[in-house]
């Protein structure tokens, strides 16, 4: 195989998955700590149209991502508002998070459909990128792409080495007994919800601002609900999460593969591939409950409230 080509596909295959692993990550802080956010398509459909409208009429493109992240921000509080104050349902809490967004962004994005904006420029550092293979999919990539990796390592370290994180899990474990050795539970949940919707609003704006500079209606396609499988496939692990995103990054782009290979396959089946490695995954998982449920915090998706 072509080495060029291998590079290509590489570096695909990070751009690709970076948007996964951004809004995973941020599903996973929130999960750790009890809450079940299932409006992550929604919340990246906001940050993408928002992220777009703010660049396209600004022409800047940190604030097209400030934009991004706090429309996503702005969503995750309504759903905490709802999911933790108000003892809603999580499950449609969520679900009802993501029509709305989805609706929401179509609204908001009607007047924008094909219009086109400057694509974020990588940050190419040219001695190293010039390294055979590994080059250009490790040193030829965009600022959100480098900011993903920094993210993985802060959240890494925190859950790892740091007393708060410490807290978010134990929040998630049993929230009464964290409330009675004096831990704020609501503000902890809430403030992991925040940074799942924030990390969900950047996704989106990467979408629509840096991998396809371009606003269009349900431009998401389900990667928010792949996401959401990608937290439990990696067993709420983060090193497993940038693993996983990648693959699913590589499953992506499977049909531009083919293209490249000349393979006589049709792209269209290609394309399904995402969705076919998310059944897939599903059916895996629920085959051994009994492991998942070891990595599972016990107290994902069960309402609690002070007076409990």
């Amino acid at each position: 195989m072509d080495i060029d080509l291998v590079t290509n596909i590489l570096y695909a295959m990070i751009m690709t998955g970076t948007p996964l692993l951004l809004v995973a990550l941020g599903e996973m802080v929130c999960e750790k700590s009890g809450v079940l956010n299932l409006g992550q398509e929604g919340m990246m459909l906001m940050g993408a149209v928002a992220g777009f409208i703010a660049m396209y009429h600004t022409d800047n493109h940190f604030i097209g991502f400030i934009a991004a992240i706090l429309v996503g921000i702005a969503m995750s509080l309504l759903f905490a508002f709802i999911a933790l104050n108000l003892n809603a349902n999580q499950v449609a809490a969520g679900l009802a998070l993501t029509i709305f967004g989805t609706g929401l962004s179509a609204f908001l994005g009607n007047d924008y459909e094909g219009k086109q904006i400057a694509v974020l420029p990588s940050l190419s550092i040219d001695a190293l990128q010039s390294i055979p293979l590994i080059g250009k999919p490790l040193f030829g990539q965009n600022a959100i792409v480098y900011l993903s990796w920094i993210l993985v390592i802060v959240v890494y370290l925190f859950f790892r080495y740091h007393r708060q994180g410490l807290s978010v899990r134990a929040v998630g474990e049993d929230p009464s007994v964290a409330s009675n050795l004096g831990l704020p539970v609501m503000f902890i949940r809430y403030l992991s919800v925040i940074f799942g919707g924030a990390m969900a609003g950047l996704a989106g704006g990467y979408l629509s601002i840096a991998y396809t500079p371009m606003w269009t209606e349900g431009m998401v396609s389900g990667k928010g609900w792949i996401a959401l499988t990608l937290v439990v496939f990696a067993s709420w692990r983060i090193e497993r999460i940038i693993l996983g995103a990648y693959l699913f990054g590589f499953a992506s782009i499977m049909h531009l593969v083919a293209q490249g290979l000349n393979w006589d396959v049709s792209s269209n089946l290609l394309a399904m591939m995402p969705y076919v490695a998310t059944l897939v995954v599903l059916v895996m998982l629920s085959r051994d409950k009994q492991r998942l449920k070891l990595f599972e915090p016990m107290a994902l998706g069960k309402p609690w409230h002070r007076s409990s």
